[in-house]
């Protein structure tokens, strides 16, 4: 770029003025505003229908062919291409309803142009042939028997790596796999199971079904020569395990937690929304990932470490209880209740460590819950300390870092807080109705809200506000003064003070006092960072608790008497 003083013995093109134009106006732009992150839109076209053949090669580390068909709806009035996610495997050939098409390639994109321009409404049927080796997304890896494996890893939006698609989580749709490999390998993918045709020695080919949209994220295949077990107790839903052979043995026993978790979820939720559960030992930088009907977890879960806590009602450790618990819960929020955007991400993932949590409190008692939330806590305010960011995050760049403590941990503690304000039959209620409402489809924050505020009558606005799209989270320090306090007892003044930086927290504090023999519980209600209580109390000695059980995600500074 010239230097200004320069600049006026230049002559200026049309394209430098309107680029110069579009910079003054980017700096123009207030600091959020220009921070924020952007994301696909499904406004031009939406997909319905994923139909894809991969034929893998025979070293299970290529795909020697693959085709992808997709039959997409348009929603713009006049579409003249269809912009696809797509990686760098080569392109053998591009057509629509079987006419050759042209095509051009960008980074991360491929643009198919349409020989007349498209209506709304329209129906397009669109296929891509290509093969290769995909350089992420589907994951060739040596299994834990040393064999070769092909895995599905797609999260966030690593899919279109090796599946041509519209990749956001906004854009669900139903999917079939048909999968050629050789005949000594075993296939799984989402949806139901459909055939498998042996033929000699050429590739087995298999083929499922998955009849519910889901996200592009969700759609995976994993192959490899383990073993595939159904599990030997009552299920809702057929339940099998896909291992490796060295732990075939383990897979039921460790396994354990998933029909418990199948009933339990589906009572307290809805039925189970898919057609099966198949949970895979494979490929996965993640502990677990919940790839809709197929989830697959790390290819460590299974092996023993030095410091693990087990589980008193399963008898395996309490990492693999929480992770298996975790992951099931996703079909429900994640999977079939899909966030709209990366900002709503707590909707998946704050809900599947809640709802673990719930797992745990059902089949593990009181205590190991109060533990899981305090464990969810540290953790939150561990990471506040590096990052001081809001759960309705809209301006990370770099998704990964949104599988974050705040989407995690303090999503569920929101969802915990919801629980205890609202009571238990009332939040369950909003819950049963929100996910009824978005089913199959997607939903947001605010979805969320109209639907407990609905359940409750309340007026939910300032509690999301401050917890969901704020920051932080309180810090109470507690003084008291009494007086009059004799043998009859007297009056005890309480002063709850806020001393975390920014805003006030709102919330409801539960305290409880104690003097003497008595227990006396108040509920202060602040409009600010400062609240006071005058309270009668008994004689003795007063001590005050604040928010004795747990309801509410906060920290204590260190209690004054005045």
């Amino acid at each position: 770029m010239q230097n200004t003083t320069t600049l006026k013995s230049w002559r200026i093109s049309q394209r430098s003025l309107l680029l110069l134009a579009a910079i003054l106006c980017f700096l123009s732009l207030p600091p959020g505003l220009a921070a924020q992150r952007r994301e696909r839109v499904v406004d031009s076209w939406r997909p319905i229908h994923y139909d894809v053949a991969l034929t893998l090669n025979d070293q299970l580390n290529e795909i020697s062919a693959a085709r992808t068909e997709i039959t997409l709806e348009v929603l713009a009035a006049n579409l003249t291409k269809i912009d696809l996610d797509f990686g760098e495997m080569p392109i053998d050939a591009v057509t629509i309803s079987g006419a050759p098409a042209q095509f051009e390639r960008r980074p991360d994109l491929l643009d198919v142009i349409l020989a007349r321009p498209a209506k709304r409404g329209d129906k397009i049927r669109l296929t891509i042939t290509y093969h290769g080796r995909p350089k992420d997304g589907l994951i060739f890896a040596k299994d834990r028997d040393g064999k070769p494996s092909a895995t599905g890893d797609n999260w966030p939006n690593r899919v279109h790596q090796w599946i041509p698609c519209l990749d956001h989580p906004s854009a669900k749709a139903t999917v079939t796999f048909t999968v050629a490999a050789p005949p000594r390998e075993l296939v799984v993918a989402n949806g139901r199971f459909v055939t498998m045709t042996r033929n000699g020695n050429a590739p087995t080919l298999w083929q499922f079904d998955e009849t519910k949209p889901i996200p592009a994220y969700c759609m995976v295949v994993a192959v490899s020569e383990g073993a595939k077990i159904d599990a030997n107790q009552p299920t809702i839903t057929p339940l099998s395990y896909y291992v490796p052979q060295k732990d075939a043995a383990y897979a039921p026993k460790g396994f354990a937690p998933a029909a418990p978790a199948l009933a339990f979820f589906s009572q307290t939720v809805a039925p189970y929304p898919y057609e099966k559960l198949a949970l895979i030992i494979g490929s996965t930088r993640f502990g677990g990932m919940e790839n809709s009907s197929a989830i697959v977890f790390a290819s460590t879960l299974f092996e023993p470490r030095g410091n693990d806590k087990m589980s008193q009602r399963f008898g395996i450790p309490t990492r693999i209880e929480d992770v298996v618990a975790h992951e099931i819960a996703h079909q429900w929020f994640g999977d079939s209740v899909t966030e709209s955007t990366w900002a709503d991400l707590w909707l998946s993932e704050g809900f599947a460590t809640y709802f673990a949590g719930l797992f745990i409190e059902e089949y593990d008692g009181e205590d190991a819950f109060r533990d899981y939330l305090r464990n969810a806590a540290e953790r939150c305010f561990n990471y506040e300390k590096q990052r001081n960011t809001p759960i309705h995050d809209t301006e990370t760049q770099d998704l990964m870092r949104l599988l974050n403590e705040n989407n995690y941990q303090k999503g569920a503690w929101v969802l915990h807080m919801l629980r205890k304000r609202l009571g238990d039959e009332t939040f369950f209620r909003g819950l049963r109705a929100y996910y009824k409402a978005h089913a199959e489809a997607n939903a947001t924050t605010e979805d969320l809200r109209d639907a407990l505020e609905k359940a409750s009558g309340q007026d939910l606005h300032e509690f999301f506000t401050r917890w969901i799209y704020g920051s932080g989270h309180p810090i109470y320090e507690v003084s008291s003064a009494s007086t009059e306090l004799g043998r009859a007892g007297g009056f005890l003044t309480i002063t709850l003070k806020q001393t975390q930086s920014g805003d006030a927290f709102l919330d409801p504090v539960p305290i409880e006092i104690t003097s003497g023999s008595e227990k006396k519980r108040i509920v202060i209600r602040p409009e600010g960072k400062i609240a006071t209580a005058r309270v009668r109390i008994g004689g003795g000695p007063p001590s005050i608790e604040i928010d004795p059980d747990g309801t509410l995600l906060k920290e204590l500074a260190a209690s004054r008497k005045l």
